[in-house]
């Protein structure tokens, strides 16, 4: 096992900026999700990791050894590192356990063979070693791609948007898989995504990006409960945005303050409010415009001060055409605006 250090990475398409200064940690054996919408830099960072392109500034290093350099690329065929790509890239004139036995040509045939049906097993495909591509399922395809990643004993595996495609229930189903396989493997594990619940519910450390820079790394509670930004709380999970400036040290909004001690008085704002941060009751104070079920919970729309707010609350909890809102204020986050 060993980390996978980014330390300043620059990457450059002519003159626009992929990435700009990105460092982060992925920590030893542990699964690390960068998280960030399309066009934020993650797929370019699976590729330099992986050393299918060069960096322009900064170094990336396994352990002790370098990767990556300005002055040095260590080939890929080299690095030991895993990938899973976003279509897997199984080849189609191979079974599966011929694609899982490609990476493996150095061992000799019954040995390769034989560790191809063990990697089968081991995602729970032994079954369907003699299938080709096309007679898989999407998840089983995926699974095999893991299995041909995980076999050669790599130091690291990456997985370039692994789930999408896929049903919610199968979707979770392989997630939780994939991930129990990867911990039993001890393998460190950079895997991208856009969708947050994938990365908060499968990842130790999260890494948002946003147009090529890193906006927070830490673990996902963390992230979640202390945004380092407005737009890490936006990418989290669905939030209330209500502008104001600071008065007395806290920041007021229509259902509550919030307290800002480290914000200079006067100073224009933006509070975050999550969803589940606000609690309904009957009453007066606000109108309800609809509810919709969301899972465990009814998404609830309310207008109130002349604006409309999104409040998760536990699914057919009683409501009437109007209610009273209350305020978490460990749900609330201020920002100064710029």
């Amino acid at each position: 096992m060993s980390d996978i250090v980014i330390r300043d990475v620059r990457r450059c398409y002519g003159l626009a900026h992929a990435l700009d200064g990105v460092s982060f940690t992925a920590d030893a054996g542990k699964v690390l999700a960068l998280l960030g919408p399309s066009g934020s830099g993650k797929s370019t960072v699976l590729r330099l990791i992986a050393g299918l392109e060069p960096v322009d500034a900064g170094s990336i290093r396994v352990g002790d050894e370098l990767l990556s350099s300005p002055q040095h690329t260590l080939p890929a065929e080299a690095r030991r590192i895993g990938v899973v790509f976003q279509d897997y890239a199984l080849f189609p004139h191979l079974t599966a356990a011929e694609n899982v036995a490609f990476g493996l040509a150095g061992l000799p045939r019954t040995e390769r063979e034989q560790s191809a049906l063990n990697w089968l097993d081991r995602v729970g495909l032994k079954r369907r070693a003699g299938a080709y591509p096309h007679e898989l399922s999407g998840g089983e395809q995926q699974r095999v791609a893991l299995a041909r990643a995980l076999a050669p004993t790599p130091r690291a595996v990456l997985l370039d948007e692994p789930f999408s495609g896929l049903d919610s229930v199968l979707r979770a189903e392989l997630r939780d898989a994939t991930l129990q396989t990867l911990a039993e493997a001890k393998i460190t594990t950079l895997f991208v995504t856009h969708d947050a619940e994938d990365a908060l519910q499968a990842a130790d450390k999260l890494v948002l990006l946003k147009a090529g820079r890193v906006l927070q790394e830490a673990a996902p509670r963390h992230a979640y409960d202390a945004p380092a930004s407005l737009e890490v709380a936006a990418a989290l999970g669905p939030i209330n945005v209500f502008a104001g400036r600071v008065l007395n040290g806290a920041a007021a909004t229509p259902f509550g303050t919030v307290f800002t001690p480290h914000l200079p008085e006067g100073a224009p704002v933006q509070v975050a409010v999550r969803a589940e941060a606000l609690r309904l009751t009957p009453g007066s104070q606000a109108r309800v415009l609809s509810v919709r079920p969301h899972g465990a919970h009814d998404l609830v729309r309310i207008e109130a001060n002349g604006g409309a707010w999104r409040v998760l609350t536990p699914a057919r909890t009683p409501l009437g055409e109007r209610v009273d809102v209350t305020l978490d204020p460990a749900g609330a986050f201020v920002f100064q605006a710029d």
